[in-house]
């Protein structure tokens, strides 16, 4: 299917924003290395580097209004949605919510890689700062592809949703180099390495986000990785009871911004949809609830390896159901995405019903 380029839709604020950073820079003059965990990562990233331009294939064509699903009656009879959808409006949703989803993903690629260029500054080892370079050419070349696959192959994008705005002002606004990492490496690139997992599943049938994704997974893993191994010595043994407070409050805040950032909102107002009916139903529906769910399967097991999986931390995960991921190895030895029970039970009611979404797990 062939599609005009577009451009990358602006928010309110237009094209350019200026954030305030009050960061230190820090040399080190002895060089030497500290983490030999921190260098292995370092090497592993050198010899996994790609080229956007060169190993995706970029003639595979698009079409994203495709009808991916033949029994549509079963389908919403599982979906239970509050309005009946027209083939055409189901998949002009189909194409804003996938859309809307990848924007997000290039929205926050770009303020990964702004905090990991602050990183390179701030942190005062050796070898984190040769791994943050890295990583900085990681982040770049993941913005390129997101922003080429919206703009050729799928001739739609959203601008930054609010509360993902307003995190990543949060974060790249810090002067402390530990709370960029907590904020980037763990909250944001943790939820996105979840996403990407579960993207393997929902859209196994199209081959070449199917490609983006395996190289954008393969970095993450890497991104987090570092977060965790870079902080977990400062949080477990280094800071004040005071200092942990606070950073407990910021992963609580972070991730309601981050659940809220999910709702979708702005798709339904675009689609001409009504949002008053819809959200609510985006809120209950088994589909969305799992959505919702798995993508904080990799933050839980990292913060409880990093000691702020604190009492108070454990009873909001409680209340937003994500509590449950918190035996799951953490990102320092499994890079592999679990599927929560809500969405499991959505995938087999599907399978029961006939229908199969290319990539989605077999019933046990």
């Amino acid at each position: 299917m062939s599609l005009t380029q577009r451009n990358i839709e602006l928010p309110a604020i237009g094209p350019q924003e200026q954030v305030a950073t009050a960061f230190p820079s820090v040399f080190n003059w002895d060089y030497q290395i500290r983490h030999a965990e921190l260098m292995r990562l370092y090497e592993k990233g050198k010899t996994l580097q790609w080229n956007a331009a060169t190993d995706i294939d970029w003639s595979v064509d698009v079409d994203p209004e495709r009808q991916r699903v033949q029994n549509i009656e079963a389908l919403d009879a599982i979906l239970n949605t509050p309005q009946k959808l027209d083939a055409k409006t189901r998949a002009h949703m189909n194409h804003h919510m996938n859309a809307w989803m990848l924007s997000q993903f290039m929205h926050g690629e770009q303020g990964a890689l702004l905090a990991t260029a602050q990183i390179v500054n701030t942190v005062p080892w050796t070898e984190a700062k040769f791994y943050a370079a890295n990583q900085v050419a990681d982040e770049a070349r993941h913005v390129e592809v997101y922003r080429r696959y919206l703009t050729e192959k799928l001739g739609l994008s959203y601008p930054v949703n609010p509360h993902l705005h307003t995190l990543l002002n949060q974060i790249i606004g810090e002067s402390r180099w530990d709370m960029i990492y907590l904020g980037m490496q763990i909250m944001v690139e943790g939820l996105a390495l979840a996403a990407f997992g579960l993207m393997r599943f929902t859209q196994a049938d199209e081959p070449l986000i199917q490609q983006i994704t395996h190289y954008v997974m393969r970095d993450e893993a890497r991104h987090v990785a570092f977060g965790v191994l870079s902080l977990e010595e400062l949080y477990t043994k280094q800071l004040s009871a005071a200092e942990l407070h606070e950073r407990e409050e910021f992963v609580i805040e972070a991730t309601v911004l981050m659940r809220d950032r999910l709702l979708m909102e702005e798709v339904w107002q675009r689609i001409g949809l009504d949002p008053k009916v819809w959200m609510p139903w985006s809120l209950t529906t088994p589909f969305m609830v799992g959505f919702r769910q798995i993508l904080f399967s990799k933050i839980v097991p990292n913060l409880k390896r990093l000691g702020l999986l604190t009492p108070r931390v454990r009873a909001k995960f409680a209340e937003l159901d994500i509590l449950q991921f918190e035996s799951l190895p953490d990102s320092t030895t499994e890079e592999e995405t679990a599927v929560p029970p809500a969405l499991l039970t959505f995938f087999m009611r599907l399978q029961e019903a006939g229908i199969q979404l290319g990539g989605a797990p077999a019933s046990q």
